[in-house]
């Protein structure tokens, strides 16, 4: 079997026991006849799967009980438009700008007609840190941040503390540590970088929030109408979320949360050591304090892009892919998200190596 060493930003690399045990269940899950991607959504068969996975997700993850966990399509993109709709209580609306995604979410509130203030930005240095001492105001009807910055390879090592509703955008690090609940309202995800395929939407949301939602925002876009009927109301992303169980018992077979976290933080360290021993061969896009454990954002030394090129060719030919940069800031870029392995980060370190000795 023909496998890559896939660094690609997402959707992105999916544990191989996942996959195996979904190939292996594909055409006939638990002697059903049927595939769960054919199982009606409203079948037990299908409904001790959606369920399964939500208790594993919240042993995992220590998810308060007074938290829903809710299944939801369209992207985190459309949570950029359904969190005003649904928190907003015609105050302010307070954001950490870090990167593309946080713009994006600001650009969506602005369009809604809300107050939105910008307390803090990392843009005039192209997004190459997490701002410090980043202050929400009490009275906010709601504070976003950005966990992780994939573009930009930047990553929040504590989440501010604010009185305020917080609501954390975990897209690219959903399930890579452990989350101080208490600090967090809402958490929502793609599923596409650390927990199963594209098409499935993670959201974690405190039940007390989901009374602020208007009388004029459409059903489908209430957080409320997902609760009631425990993501049920119409048909949910199945096999989406049937992945999403699979990778989650993966998640508790490698020790769980902490365990996964601890080889994340060896798999970053081994590739950043590389960056930062090359005698300013590479160069990391972000700052030292900011550096993300699920994206490595680098340049060849004076943003060299022909050399760069010559190194992602190398890399292909080699069966390392995903690794050209954003093109917003160029360069090359490793997502080493949960699924990585550290023979696969070893690999490319080899080959970064070889290649700054050879062109020096």
């Amino acid at each position: 079997m023909h496998r890559a060493i896939n660094f690609g930003a997402g959707p992105s690399a999916i544990p191989l026991d996942v996959l195996r045990e979904a190939q292996e269940q594909f055409l006939d899950f638990n002697g059903s006849g049927l595939s769960i991607m054919e199982a009606s959504h409203r079948s037990k068969l299908y409904e001790d799967v959606h369920n399964g996975a939500i208790a594993l997700m919240r042993e995992l993850y220590a998810i308060p009980e007074d938290y829903d966990v809710l299944f939801l399509q369209g992207g985190a993109s459309l949570q950029f438009a359904m969190i005003p709709m649904n928190l907003s209580l015609g105050g302010k609306i307070q954001f950490a700008d870090t990167g593309v995604w946080s713009s994006k979410a600001i650009k969506e509130a602005k369009i809604q007609g809300l107050n939105v203030e910008i307390v803090a930005s990392s843009k005039e240095s192209t997004y190459d840190h997490i701002p410090e001492n980043i202050v929400f105001d009490d009275d906010a009807d709601y504070a976003y941040i950005t966990s992780n910055n994939t573009i930009y390879g930047t990553q929040y090592k504590n989440y501010p503390s604010t009185k305020a509703p917080l609501v954390v955008d975990a897209s690219s690090d959903i399930f890579s540590y452990p989350i101080d609940w208490s600090k967090v309202d809402m958490m929502f995800a793609g599923a596409q970088k650390n927990a199963g395929p594209s098409g499935l939407t993670i959201v974690i949301i405190k039940k007390s929030l989901q009374s602020r939602v208007k009388e004029s925002v459409p059903t489908m876009l209430r957080y409320s109408t997902y609760s009631a009927e425990n993501s049920l109301y119409n048909t949910p992303p199945t096999f989406g979320i049937y992945m999403l169980g699979l990778t989650m018992k993966w998640i508790k077979k490698q020790g769980g949360i902490k365990a996964v976290q601890a080889n994340n933080e060896k798999k970053a360290k081994l590739l950043y050591d590389a960056i930062d021993n090359s005698n300013g061969f590479y160069v990391g896009h972000s700052q030292k304090s900011s550096r993300s454990m699920m994206n490595v954002s680098f340049n060849i030394k004076d943003k060299n892009a022909e050399l760069e090129g010559k190194l992602i060719k190398l890399s292909t030919q080699r069966d390392m892919i995903g690794l050209k940069g954003h093109r917003s800031v160029g360069g090359l870029r490793a997502s080493i998200y949960n699924a990585m392995s550290i023979e696969g980060v070893q690999a490319l370190v080899d080959l970064m190596q070889e290649f700054a000795n050879e062109n020096r």
